[in-house]
């Protein structure tokens, strides 16, 4: 991977080179050649914008914790181009000029006003584009940063819901075992009275008319006591 960013690099080191010196001798080549070779030098600055983006698809592919040495490297290639972009405009320019006026007789300080005229407004449209696509990244950012936001939202919601249905569960657990236990605590609080009445009525030995169905009846009085809801 890092060979071939820097076989990219080599190539765009010799590429903007030749750029460099094809630009300063613009202004003193002859009409002919400089119509040639600003031709040459569009093509040229076009290869450097392909390798420029190779280079960055690259690094995109370098592991994190290597990258912040490629990426610092690449800011400095980019600056390098858009100086190169600079300087060809303004020879653009004085060459533009250099030709109307060859065929138009203008003087000298009205193309001089013209060309300082229009490399202010060049500069100023880079600095716009500048600013824009700065905007554009901070606001694509702002997008993934509001979608992690989301997603980490969606989970929290889903644990929180299948908390309270686990709760839910609980609680139905918890409700049916109550019932269950206070069945078995009453039968087994019924049983134990009618045995107690049962021996006691055994252990006096005198048995007196209608002495069982009191005794019935007092059981059936405990009995609802019992079970008496509270």
């Amino acid at each position: 991977m890092s060979s071939d960013f820097e076989g990219y690099e080599q190539d765009f080191a010799v590429l903007t080179a030749e750029i460099t010196n094809k630009i300063a001798r613009v202004p003193r080549l002859p009409p002919d050649e400089k119509k040639q070779v600003v031709a040459n030098v569009e093509k040229q600055l076009e290869e450097a914008r392909e390798l420029l983006e190779q280079m960055d698809l690259e690094v995109r592919e370098i592991p994190p914790q290597s990258r912040g040495m490629y990426s610092n490297r690449m800011r400095s290639y980019k600056q390098e181009m858009g100086k190169l972009e600079t300087d060809f405009k303004r020879s653009r320019i004085a060459y533009s000029d250099e030709v109307r006026n060859e065929l138009l007789g203008d003087d000298g300080n009205s193309s001089e006003n013209q060309r300082a005229h229009l490399l202010d407004n060049t500069e100023r449209l880079e600095r716009s584009s500048r600013r824009l696509e700065a905007g554009y990244q901070i606001a694509v950012e702002t997008e993934q940063i509001g979608q992690e936001m989301l997603e980490n939202l969606s989970h929290d919601r889903e644990k929180i819901q299948r908390a309270r249905e686990r709760l839910r569960e609980t609680d139905a657990n918890l409700g049916k075992s109550s019932r269950v236990l206070t069945g078995m605590l009453r039968s087994t609080s019924f049983h134990l009275v009618c045995c107690t009445g049962y021996h006691n009525h055994t252990a006096v030995g005198v048995h007196r008319p209608g002495q069982g169905k009191t005794i019935q009846k007092s059981l059936v009085n405990i009995s609802f006591k019992i079970f008496e809801p509270q």
